[in-house]
């Protein structure tokens, strides 16, 4: 029997990166997704690709105005659902001397604050005994020069999930997180990191000599470690958090 047969989900950011691979192995595994993104374009490609099984809807993780109709929306589709990965985020970096409140506020707004009242607005529809997946970093442990607001973010999440463990608990909704290492994204672009294409190339190969198993992780793989924490396989599972780095963290 497929994991996730008769569950309903739903992924933040769903329309790229992990969020999309993520969905496909959701639904390979038997459930019925919906993924939310900023671009209905990018959200209408994404479901095309993913088959009849998903759906989506536009809900930018950095609007208050938007997160608070996302209850309203997903509940059209779903009355209620068993799964949440709150996978949406940015990742931006600057040094310290260099971080403005604008950069500051945009990382925070949609990493932390967002997926913070996402949650809320979603909390009503999930089913008793369902389970929560944050999508947190491998950067809230260590130090790299440039990530401060961003590892700042992303450890807010893992607090979240300790937190909400707690507070979950007499629903026997299941909190925990999920914390990658570098995987190969459309994240991981000088577009999108706001950088250089030389400055890219740097990283990357500075990242590698710091990963054990000598490689970027893939999405498909950090896609398999959520639906472990979706599924039945994790039920003695609480407040946990899995760190999929290729063992950058802990060799």
């Amino acid at each position: 029997m497929k994991k996730l047969a008769n569950k309903t989900a739903v992924i933040t950011g769903g329309n790229s990166g992990i969020g999309l691979a993520t969905a496909q192995e959701f639904i390979a595994q038997g459930a019925k997704v919906t993924i939310t993104g900023r671009n209905q374009k990018a959200i209408d490609e994404a479901v095309a690709q993913l088959g009849e099984n998903a759906s989506g809807i536009i809900a930018d993780s950095g609007s208050m105005a938007q997160i608070k109709t996302i209850g309203e929306q997903v509940k059209a589709i779903t009355p209620n659902i068993d799964i949440i990965f709150i996978n949406a985020g940015i990742g931006k970096f600057n040094s310290v001397e260099q971080m403005d409140e604008e950069m500051f506020d945009d990382i925070m707004d949609i990493n932390f604050k967002g997926a913070y009242f996402t949650l809320q607005q979603l909390l009503p529809l999930v089913n008793e005994g369902g389970s929560i997946i944050f999508n947190t970093s491998i950067n809230a442990h260590i130090g790299m020069a440039g990530a401060s607001v961003y590892a700042a973010s992303k450890a807010a999440l893992l607090s979240l999930t300790k937190n909400l463990a707690v507070e979950l608990l007499p629903r026997k909704i299941r909190v925990n997180s999920v914390s990658p290492g570098p995987v190969g994204t459309p994240l991981h672009s000088a577009d999108k990191l706001g950088i250089s294409d030389e400055q890219l190339q740097q990283m990357g190969e500075g990242i590698l000599k710091q990963i054990p198993i000598g490689r970027f992780g893939t999405m498909e793989e950090l896609a398999k470690v959520v639906t472990f924490f979706a599924s039945d396989d994790s039920t003695f599972l609480l407040g946990s958090e899995l760190i999929a780095d290729g063992g950058m963290y802990n060799l």
